[in-house]
């Protein structure tokens, strides 16, 4: 039997809020039924498209549905509407739904602000895209706000980062429901190389070192990125991204402020915590990550906390 997914659209709805988590349902085979529901029958996006045949917002729902909330691309704007009162209105009216889990509650982004000022957030551990998280916790002062989260799962409420964070939860939710091999399925057919768990940090190592524009040192991330668990010597390196050792090496200390070595290392803990958080050996862990062995991921660990 199909889950029912009904998706919030409000006017400025962040696109890849609403089509990534839409699309990436839709990819499980029939397993979910997707519904738009909305104050207005037609609104414009972020994108400057506009989205119609959105239904009106029921006065109940399905139990066992999922309410989806999308962020918006300007919250303080839009949702000081009164498209947004009347949404929050009703997802007060839904609250002893989905506090007893009779409804689930799937908030991407700033979709977050919008279900604390509903008041469905309350005690609840939660999370949002990282510009706003202040604004949550001020919004939410009983929240239980997480910083540097992708997804936060609790009690049949997951919030999430926002943007791309949307198709990581996502898939989760249809790992939950359909199994692994469907999720991986999906995955594949998405090409999302790399799956991310709840607890990775929404600045990763793959993000948190790409604000620069050096395209040689881009083009260095993206070798180490693709396979961290290779031995990559410098040399080589360099050779694949056309400049010398020694100038890679000064790139690098310039604009990523960290060695070519350190910039592997933090690749690979972040592969070696994610097996981990999957149930895999030290052993196992460390050798798909890189590591020579456990001790040398235990020594990479204790390095990355005293740093």
């Amino acid at each position: 039997m199909s889950v029912g997914v009904w998706f919030v659209v409000l006017p400025g709805v962040l696109s890849l809020d609403l089509s990534g988590p839409a699309e990436t349902l839709v990819l499980a085979r029939h397993a979910f039924d997707l519904h738009y529901i909305g104050p207005d029958p037609e609104i414009e996006t972020s994108i400057g498209l506009t989205f119609s045949g959105i239904q009106p917002l029921p006065e109940t729902l399905p139990a066992g549905s999922l309410l989806v909330l999308p962020g918006v691309c300007d919250s303080n704007r839009f949702f000081a509407t009164p498209q947004a009162e009347e949404v929050r209105r009703w997802l007060t009216r839904l609250q002893p739904q989905i506090h007893s889990q009779q409804l689930n509650l799937m908030c991407v982004c700033s979709g977050a602000l919008l279900a604390a000022r509903a008041g469905l957030m309350h005690g609840i551990q939660c999370t949002t895209h990282h510009d706003v998280l202040e604004r949550l916790k001020a919004a939410a002062p009983g929240a239980q706000v997480k910083d540097n989260r992708i997804f936060v799962e609790d009690r049949g409420i997951w919030t999430s980062a926002g943007i791309t964070s949307g198709i990581d939860l996502a898939l989760h939710l249809i790992n939950r429901h359909c199994g692994p091999r469907m999720a991986l399925d999906v995955a594949r057919e998405m090409v999302v190389w790399f799956r991310r768990s709840g607890d990775d940090p929404q600045l990763s190592p793959w993000l948190r070192y790409r604000n620069h524009i050096h395209p040689a040192v881009h083009r260095a991330q993206d070798l180490l990125s693709a396979a961290p668990e290779a031995a990559w010597p410098i040399p080589e390196i360099a050779n694949r991204v056309h400049v010398s050792p020694r100038h890679l090496s000064r790139l690098f200390q310039h604009h990523l402020g960290i060695s070519v070595r350190d910039y592997l290392e933090q690749l690979r803990l972040a592969v070696a915590e994610q097996r981990l958080q999957q149930g895999q050996r030290m052993e196992q862990a460390a050798s798909a990550a890189g590591f020579s062995s456990p001790r040398q991921l235990h020594r990479a660990r204790g390095r990355s906390r005293d740093a």
